[in-house]
This record gives structure tokens, sequence and C-alpha cells, in this order.
């Protein structure tokens, strides 16, 4: 096991516990999501975990030895673990290229250079080698710590919001050539995350915080298709939630339906038909988003063409 969390207490104040007993296991050359709504502890885990924060009770075991805050190690972090926080930490008066080289070896400048414009191809960023961190946009520079990071080749890399800063583009071709890069080298990742179903193609686990308290730890697809509440469904995008009355009334199998899941009736007989009313139908790229209303229940739906007046629903 490469990191072990056992029986951690910790809170800011003593009024407000964060984490209450928490427990937790990242296995070797694992990618992982650390998702949750704002405030519910992921940055603060991933600063546990790196040793900036003191804990009240309970251990943190890195590669088999334990870990401590700054009361106790005053350099904070581990050899073989790195963090990339939102803040980049960047040199200013070095350039991008001896930035991400920070970490190397001088011994071998020819080697050093040809594993600098490696990890700078990763992080798409070859062509600002020689630029000035100041001139680099955030999500440019947030890329240039991640490479930072990745010098090291570390054992465990922790991520906190590395794709926040970036436009839609930039971040496809990041996450592709990143979790490709971690997954060949091994490297284990922890990344924290608002936009789980972007980057849950990659993800072998994720790990749900809701307050503080660890609510799910499962594969993406038990996550997806199984979510242990309300809370854990809405962290994929919209979602329609039905009682459990409700759940009775229409005989549906599940609380929890994403739009795409609740289907325009072709007009043949099924059992499972029920007519709705088109409160709104619009166009949103690949398919029409759709407020219906069932029984005064309103509901969002996607369809492949404009709805109007009625509908016949079926729940597959």
């Amino acid at each position: 096991m490469l990191l072990e969390i056992n029986q951690l207490f910790f809170s800011y104040n003593p009024e407000k516990k964060l984490f209450h007993n928490l427990n937790l296991r990242i296995s070797e050359g694992k990618i992982i999501a650390l998702a949750g709504e704002s405030g519910c502890g992921k940055s603060t885990l991933l600063n546990l975990i790196y040793g900036l924060l003191d804990w009240e009770k309970g251990e943190i075991i890195f590669d088999g030895k334990p870990i401590f805050g700054p009361k106790k190690n005053l350099v904070p972090g581990e050899p073989e673990m790195k963090l990339v926080a939102q803040n980049y930490d960047l040199m200013p008066y070095a350039t991008v290229a001896d930035n991400v080289g920070k970490f190397l070896s001088n011994i071998n400048l020819v080697e050093k250079k040809t594993k600098v414009m490696e990890l700078l191809a990763v992080v798409g960023l070859e062509e600002y080698a020689s630029v000035l961190p100041k001139y680099l946009s955030g999500g440019q520079q947030q890329r240039v710590a991640i490479a930072r990071a990745l010098s090291v080749m570390p054992k465990l890399l922790l991520l906190d919001e590395p794709f926040s800063n970036l436009d839609f583009s930039r971040k496809v071709e990041l996450r592709e050539r990143l979790f490709n890069y971690v997954k060949e080298k091994n490297i284990s990742m922890l990344i924290s995350t608002h936009e789980i179903q972007e980057v849950m193609p990659w993800l072998d686990q994720i790990i749900v915080l809701q307050e503080g308290r660890l609510i799910q730890n499962d594969s993406p697809e038990e996550t997806y298709k199984n979510p242990y509440n309300e809370y854990v469904a809405k962290l994929f995008g919209e979602v329609n939630v039905f009682s459990d009355d409700e759940k009775k009334h229409w005989n549906l199998t599940k609380n929890f339906w994403f739009p795409h899941e609740i289907k325009i009736s072709n007009g043949e007989n099924n059992d499972q038909k029920m007519k709705a009313e088109v409160l709104e139908s619009r166009f949103a790229g690949n398919h029409f988003w759709n407020k219906i209303s069932l029984n005064e229940k309103k509901l969002v739906v996607y369809s492949e063409q404009p709805l109007k007046n009625t509908v016949d629903l079926e729940f597959t």
C-alpha cells in the first residue's frame, strides 16, 4: 500500500471538525480523483498528506514511513512525493526550462535538457522554454508547476485543481498527455477536481468527500451508476432526483436519473410510458436540453430533436 490514512482527526477550530476518524488507502500506480463541493476538505486533505498541516489524532503513512506535520518536520514533503498547489510557487526570474529543471542534477546538462524538454512536451509548453513565468498566463504557469513536479519522478503526485485555469481545448490536450505519462511511468496521482466527469475516463478510483466525511470510495463506474446519495450524483452534472415515494409511485428502479437516461417514447406500446408537458427546449450542441413537467415534477431530459407540447417518457 503506497498511502495509508488511519483514524485521522483534523479541524481548523475546535468548534467545527473537518475530518473525524478518516481512513483511506491508496495503491501504487493508480489515478484517483478527490471529489466534492468547495469546502468539503479536498485541498486540506492534500495539504495534510504532504505534511503542510498538523493533525490532532491519527497517522498518515507514505511508502511504509509515517508523515509528520510542520511541528515535527520543518521542511514539508517527502523526496518521492510532490504537491502542485494552486499558487504554483515558481521562481520568477528563472526561465520556464530552469523552473522545470529545478530539482534535476546538473552533472549531465545534455541529459537534463532532454528531460526538461520531454516534460515540457507532456504539458504542451515546448515553445516557452526560454520565457519567464511572469509572461505566462495562469494556466501556463500551472502547467510549468506540473512539469516541475514530474521531473523527480515521484511515487505520488498530488494535484490541486490542476485544470482550473485552462481553456477547454488545452484542458483536453493536457489531460490525455498527463494521464498517459503518469500511467507509463507508474506514478500514482491523487487529483482534487470539480470536473469529475471530464477526467473520469482515466480514473481508477473516485473518493468523495462531503463536509470532511468520506462518503463514497469506489470505481468510476460504480460511483456513477450507484451514487451513495444526491450529493454524489450531482457531482456528475444535472440529475433528476426522485424521493422514495415518487420512485414507488412511478414504479422506478432507482432514485437518481441523469437526463440522458430518460428517453422520449417512439410511440410504441410500453407500460413504462408517462405523459409529460414540455416547458422549454433549447439547443445544447450534441443534444437538445429540455425542461419538462411530469405531474408537476420538473425534470431535465436530453433529446436528439427539439421537443414541444407533450411527450411520452420512458425510464430506461
